[in-house]
């Protein structure tokens, strides 16, 4: 009863008996109090409770106020069969499970740890270090929080532990030792006497300044009102968890005569304030009341034993008989009191709120409530008659009344800079590279690399300070102390508190140190040699169908042509016509739909389903033959010479890997001989052993990680080709030591200069461009080539062929070829309608001939021009002026059946012209008729015969 808890729970309790009796009138059953004063001593606490027991056989024990108290006392009451009823004991070591006779009025500490938890985890500490009291009170949390922290992600490196006897100095070495360390969070749970001892030391030390953070638990919490002022005045900017207490106006009025109480019984204390052990006292006394009248122990006694001789104190209390009735009722006792309600599970109170506050000043500021769902703005109290209270987050004030929330780490006074280790490597200089500078011999580290960690390093909300130490075997050597493993390695034996370098991030690297996020792309890759492609084959448009498949799409084609012709010729004009324009029709019909050029509009509805279905036929077809072409004309110009890396193993050939990479045991693993693996240093050296080939003292293959192989593209894109991947990695990132705080903010730093421009500027100042190299896929101009050249080359042919008499013409050269344009110029009059024509014209010199009707001169005609062609024409109107002609006009039919035929030019190479026999019987159209001109060349002055045809023949000849 010398603390201050002690003497605000014996005012509760005093006061809690008479409040109660005097509302419960009717009782029958009075409570009588027995006061002890431990004097903070667990062994007076325990001959107190025995002279309790055997003198005055107490049917149950409030209190004691210490939990390593109430352990012993806490047996005793299960020894005895007496409630132990404790509204102070608050150590997690104390459990009603073991001991079925304690019951605990309070919260246990481990149901505040999810509170401190939560606040660690909004703020974004990564570490923190517990300060406690190495008691039975203060151990008694160390695990919880441990699991606590990390649930959250949250490291402990280190827990400081104080004797509740260290002196002054011990405390202060203990001080001086966690500032040392890199870690700047605390949180601390002791008895309010240590506390107050180490918060004034601390001060001292200048760990209540700008930077530093403290979290202090219940114990300490609850009592930041009632504290001396040196006290307060060094725990400034501290953070504390207390038991919410729901303001109601029966709190209130009990509160202001508690306090009014407590000013006259102990004048002395000036700083005072009611708190939750002091409300647990007064409700303790209201429990056991009502337990108490509810069991009607009245009359119920101590069972004693025999005495026997040597018999302790303790076996001489006997047990009470009352004992078990009471522990029953007082466990299933329920009702509302002036700190909630109170009700027990498991023989404790269960978890309710916690308030967060803050030091400032002379007083705590509320920050906010904390339930199991979390921090939050604003909570109902929870009993009826409560008055609704918002508490919303505030800012809070730091230690150096600071409102900038502490980092939660700081570099250790003793270490100025961080020790940042540098691989020391001959290739790939683009990525990190070591050279000394020549006056100073300082290391000069230059790189991609080394421009992102500062980069990211720069942009860190704070500044950290750090140095270069290349891994070689002596200082300015130049030669490398090991592998990449070993380097890493260094910082798990602390040489290094960093290592920055082309460093993948990997499982067995994890276990010693803690990466960052990578900064470059992933993954193992096969770089080979791109294999020469004949693109000289025009066939290629061949290849995506078998051959049974052109055959059977040719033969659909076809039979689909001649249904949809069977189906429309008989009522459908555009499929009628002479049997080679049907022919043509049906092939042409069929194979237009192809591309849905066909512009025959069909009649019948069969044509029209056959079409549906066709045309959906087709569609599929094409869609599978335009991507197997696709692929085939992009993957075969880029084809590689091997894609598998087991074929290479196999086949005993050379493949090639960067020295001092992890990628040696990879392949090891692939059961590669390591005889057949090459180690190469340099870029260079991978394009010239590359070239050469596993036969002539080079390799097949190189195996490496993508930002290597991808530099390698970006200067020979033309020769090589990545293929199969091998192995999937994380990337590059940065190591530092297990645990390190700088590595989540590392993290997010990452982050921020990936997702702005500064990443981009640094790979290309380094990498230059290294898009993929645009590659034109010439087998496909060679194919639309092929599709183009052979349409022109038919047409060619044919059209020369129609117009052969032209070139076998003496003309000259330049008439030829004027004539052949004139003749390509000209409009081509469809065959079914120039046989039409040339019939109706036949028709009507048959009808002159039998004198049905007057042909006059030029009505039919036929002009021959001096480029040799034959050819009908309307009238000489037609004839440009100035245009060599020749003119045919019939005029008749003489008596011996003979036509007669007029002969009329504008050129002189024609002097003369005979006409023999043509028979034709009255009223046919067949017939021999035969006529002949003969031209007289000025240059020979003699005649030639130059064509001989059947009239009917040449009456019907459209253009030749």
């Amino acid at each position: 009863m010398d603390t201050y808890v002690g003497k605000m729970s014996k005012t509760c309790l005093e006061m809690a008996i008479h409040d109660f009796y005097t509302a419960h009138d009717n009782y029958t059953t009075r409570l009588v109090l027995h006061m002890r004063n431990a004097m903070g001593d667990a062994v007076r606490a325990t001959s107190a409770a025995i002279e309790l027991l055997k003198n005055h056989q107490v049917k149950a024990i409030l209190g004691p106020q210490q939990s390593r108290q109430a352990d012993f006392i806490a047996n005793m009451g299960k020894t005895s069969q007496v409630p132990i009823i404790s509204f102070t004991a608050t150590s997690p070591l104390l459990s009603h499970l073991e001991t079925p006779y304690f019951i605990r009025m309070a919260q246990v500490d481990t149901s505040q740890l999810e509170a401190i938890a939560a606040i660690v985890n909004a703020i974004g500490w990564h570490e923190v270090v517990p300060i406690y009291e190495r008691s039975h009170y203060g151990s008694g949390i160390i695990s919880g929080l441990a699991d606590a922290m990390q649930g959250i992600g949250t490291r402990i490196p280190y827990q400081c532990g104080i004797s509740p006897s260290a002196t002054d100095d011990q405390i202060l070495k203990e001080l001086y030792n966690l500032m040392t360390m890199q870690t700047r969070v605390f949180i601390v749970h002791m008895l309010p006497n240590l506390a107050y001892r180490l918060f004034l030391k601390a001060k001292e030390a200048g760990m209540m300044s700008k930077g530093y953070a403290w979290i202090v638990t219940d114990g300490i919490a609850s009592l930041l009102g009632s504290m001396d002022t040196d006290v307060i005045n060094s725990m400034q900017g501290v953070i504390g968890v207390k038991t919410y207490i729901p303001q109601t106006k029966e709190l209130d009025q009990f509160s202001k005569r508690w306090e009014q109480r407590f000013h006259e019984e102990y004048p002395g204390i000036d700083h005072v304030q009611l708190n939750t052990y002091g409300l647990g006292a007064y409700d303790s006394i209201s429990a056991l009341a009502m337990a108490a009248e509810k069991a009607n122990i009245v009359n119920s006694q101590f069972s004693i034993p025999a005495i026997r001789d040597n018999m302790t104190d303790l076996e001489t209390v006997g047990v009470s008989e009352a004992g078990p009735k009471l522990l029953q009722s007082v466990l299933n006792t329920k009702f509302t009191g002036l700190s909630g309600e109170v009700y027990f599970k498991y023989g404790q109170m269960p978890i309710s709120a916690f308030q967060i506050v803050n030091l400032v000043g002379d007083d705590t500021t509320p920050i906010g409530p904390w339930t199991e769902n979390g921090i939050t703005e604003q909570l109902l109290a929870s009993n009826e008659n409560s008055i609704r209270e918002k508490n919303y987050l505030k800012k809070i004030v730091w230690p150096g009344k600071s409102r900038i929330i502490p980092k939660g780490w700081d570099i250790p006074a003793n270490e100025k800079k961080l020790r940042v280790g540098i691989p020391v490597k001959r290739g790939f200089s683009q990525f990190i590279n070591v050279t000394r500078d020549p006056l100073t011999n300082a290391p000069i580290v230059t790189g991609y690399c080394k421009d992102v960690f500062e980069a990211v390093m720069n942009s860190l909300p704070y500044a950290v300070l750090y140095e270069y130490e290349p891994f070689e075997t002596s200082e300015g050597s130049g030669e490398s102390a090991g592998n990449y493993d070993d380097l890493v390695k260094k910082v798990s034996t602390e040489e290094y508190d960093a290592v920055v370098g082309d460093i993948t991030i990997r499982a067995n690297r994890t276990k010693s140190v803690d990466f960052t996020l990578p900064y470059t792309e992933s993954g193992v890759f096969m770089i080979v040699p791109i294999k020469v492609v004949d693109k000289k084959s025009a066939w290629i448009f061949l290849k995506p169908l078998k051959t049974e498949v052109r055959i059977t799409t040719g033969a659909f084609f076809l039979y689909t042509g001649i249904v949809v012709w069977v189906l429309e010729h008989r009522e459908n004009k555009e499929f009628r016509g002479p049997p080679s324009k049907q022919v043509g029709m049906i092939l042409w019909f069929s194979f237009s739909t192809m591309v849905y050029a066909h512009k025959e509009r069909v009649v019948s509805n069969l044509s029209r389903f056959v079409l549906i279905v066709w045309i959906f036929a087709v569609l599929v077809l094409l869609s599978s033959y335009t991507a197997s072409l696709t692929s085939l004309l992009t993957v075969q110009r880029l084809q590689p010479t091997i894609t598998d890396i087991n074929a290479l193993i196999r086949n005993g050939e050379y493949i090639g890997y960067q020295e001092g990479s992890f990628i040696l045991d990879l392949l090891k693993n692939l059961n590669a001989n390591e005889s057949k693996l090459r180690p190469m240093r340099t870029l260079e050296e991978f394009n010239e052993k590359l070239s050469k080939g596993s036969n002539n003292d080079g390799v097949s293959a190189i195996v490496d990680e993508l930002p290597y192989l991808r530099l390698l593209l970006a200067q020979y894109c033309s020769n090589y080709k990545l293929v199969s991947q091998l192995n999937k990695t994380a990337g590059f990132g940065f190591a530092f030591p297990k645990g390190s705080p700088l590595v989540p903010d590392v993290s997010r730093a990452i982050l921020k200069v990936t997702e702005s421009s500064d990443l981009t500027l640094i790979r290309k100042a380094w990498f230059g461009d290294q898009d993929e190299c645009s590659e034109e896929d010439e087998t496909t101009l060679t194919s639309n080539r092929l599709s183009s050249t052979s349409a022109l080359v038919i047409f060619l042919i044919h059209f020369f062929y129609e117009n052969r008499h032209i070139l076998a013409s003496k003309e000259p050269v330049k008439q030829k070829v004027a004539a052949i344009a004139k003749t390509f110029d000209e409009k081509k009059e469809d065959a079914h309608e120039a046989a039409k024509k040339g019939k109706t014209k036949e028709e009507e010199i048959e009808m002159a001939g039998r004198g049905e009707i007057h042909l006059t001169p030029g009505a039919t005609s036929f002009s021959n021009h001096e480029d040799g062609l034959l050819s009908p024409d309307e009238g000489l109107s037609s004839t440009e002026p100035g245009t060599p002609y020749h003119e045919y006009a019939v005029r008749g039919m003489n008596g011996d059946g003979h036509r007669n035929y007029s002969f009329h030019s504008n050129s002189d190479s024609f002097s003369d012209v005979m006409v023999y026999s043509c028979m034709i019987k009255e009223g046919s159209h067949s017939g021999s008729c035969v006529f002949a001109v003969k031209m007289l060349s000025e240059r020979s002055g003699k005649s030639k015969l130059i064509e001989e045809k059947p009239l009917e023949k040449l009456l019907a000849l459209p253009s030749s």
